[in-house]
C-alpha cells in the first residue's frame, strides 16, 4: 500500500493540503475515508486524530498510516469533541490549504485537485463543493445532493445568505449550508485567529465559517466535486444535546457583538438565534420534566414570548398525541423542531 500512495500522493512534493480526519469510536468506517484522503492526485498530508476512541479506531489508524509518506496519527489523552481534534491537527500540520474529510465519508481521488485549481486561480479563502449524500449501501451515489438537484455553477456566498441557509427546514431535512465540507486557506484562518471552537459540539463547523465570513472571507460553493457524506442514524451531527444548543445559541449572541456585521447578517443571525433558543428551551423543558425540577420548568415561562408560543404549542402537540394513543388512533408522525 506504501508504494501505491506514494505515487497517488505525488512522491516527496510538498504537501499542497492537509486532510484533518476527526475519529471516534470510527473502526467501521475509518479505512474507507483514509484510502480516499491518501489516494488524492495531489500531494497532500493527512492527519486522523483518534478522539479518544473507546474501539479499535486508534489501532486501526496506527495500521493504516505506517510507512504511508504523509499520513500520521495523533491521540487525544480524553475525548474532546471534534473541534478540538480538527485544531490539534491544523495546528500539526503546514500545507496551505486545510480541508475536512469525517471519519465516514469519503471523496473521489480528483476532489482536492480540482477545488485547489478553482481556490488558486480565483482567490477563494473557502472554497466549498455540494455534498452527495449517500447511504452504506450505495456508496457513491450522485442523485441526491445537499445544495442543489442540478448543476449551477457556483455560488458566492454572503454572511447573510449562509446564515439563512442553515435554517432548520430551508432546504429539506439535514440540507443546512453548515454540513458543507470547504477546502480553507490556511493563511486566513491564521490572519484573522480564526479556530474551531472547542466548546461546541454541535455546529462548529457552522460558526467556524460564519466567523471567517464577518472577518471579510470568501466563501464559494460549486458544483459536486466528489465529496460523499454518508447518512448515518447515529452520527454525532443528528444528536443534539441542551448543552450543545446553549453553546450554539451562545455563539450566535457572540456573532452578533461583531462590530462589522451588516444589517442583513444581523437580522438572519437572530432569526437563527430564535430558532435555536426555542429548541434549547424545549430540550431544558424535558430535561426538568425529567428531574422533577418545579423550578426550572417554571422558569421556562420567563422565555420571550416567541419561545413561550413554541413551548406552548409543542406541549399541546404532545397532549393531543398521547390523547390519539390512548383512545387507539395511533401518535402518526411527529412534527420536527
Amino acid at each position: 500500500m506504501a508504494a501505491l500512495s506514494e505515487s497517488r500522493q505525488g512522491g516527496d512534493g510538498a504537501a499542497r493540503a492537509t486532510i484533518v480526519i476527526a475519529a471516534f469510536n470510527a473502526e467501521a468506517t475509518l479505512e474507507r475515508a483514509f484510502m480516499s484522503a491518501i489516494e488524492q492526485s495531489v500531494p497532500v498530508e493527512t492527519i486522523v486524530v483518534d478522539d479518544a476512541s473507546l474501539d479499535g479506531t486508534a489501532t486501526l489508524a496506527d495500521r493504516l498510516s505506517r510507512g504511508v509518506p504523509g499520513a500520521r496519527v495523533l491521540r487525544q489523552p480524553q475525548n474532546a469533541g471534534p473541534a478540538a481534534a480538527r485544531n490539534r491537527a491544523i495546528d500539526a500540520s503546514s500545507a496551505p490549504w486545510i480541508a475536512v474529510l469525517d471519519a465516514d465519508d469519503h471523496m473521489a481521488p480528483d476532489r482536492i485537485a480540482r477545488l485547489l485549481d478553482e481556490a488558486e486561480r480565483e482567490g477563494i479563502d473557502l472554497l466549498a463543493d455540494d455534498l452527495y449524500r449517500v447511504r452504506e449501501d450505495r456508496l457513491h451515489a450522485t442523485e441526491d445532493r445537499l445544495w442543489s438537484r442540478q448543476d449551477f455553477g457556483h455560488i458566492d456566498v454572503s454572511l447573510a445568505e449562509f446564515v439563512t441557509a442553515n435554517l432548520h427546514g430551508a432546504r429539506g431535512q439535514r440540507g443546512e449550508m453548515g454540513f458543507i465540507k470547504p477546502l480553507m486557506r490556511r493563511q486566513f484562518l491564521q490572519e484573522h485567529g480564526l479556530r474551531y471552537d472547542e466548546g461546541m459540539r454541535l455546529g462548529e463547523d457552522y460558526f467556524l465559517y460564519a466567523q471567517a465570513l464577518a472577518a471579510g472571507a470568501r466563501l464559494r460553493l460549486v458544483d459536486p466535486k466528489g465529496y460523499f457524506a454518508v447518512q448515518r442514524s447515529g452520527s454525532l451531527s443528528a444528536a443534539h444535546r441542551t448543552e450543545d444548543l446553549g453553546a450554539l445559541l451562545a455563539a450566535d449572541q457572540a456573532l452578533l457583538q461583531h462590530p462589522k456585521i451588516a444589517r442583513a447578517a444581523r437580522l438572519a443571525l437572530r432569526r437563527h438565534s430564535m430558532q435555536t433558543r426555542k429548541e434549547w428551551a424545549w430540550r431544558r423543558l424535558i430535561d426538568a420534566v425529567k428531574a422533577r425540577d418545579l423550578p426550572a420548568m417554571a422558569a421556562m415561562w420567563r422565555e420571550p414570548p416567541a419561545v413561550f408560543a413554541s413551548l406552548a404549542g409543542k406541549l399541546g402537540e404532545q397532549a393531543w398525541l398521547r390523547g390519539c394513543h390512548r383512545l387507539g388512533f395511533g401518535a402518526g408522525p411527529r412534527r420536527q423542531g
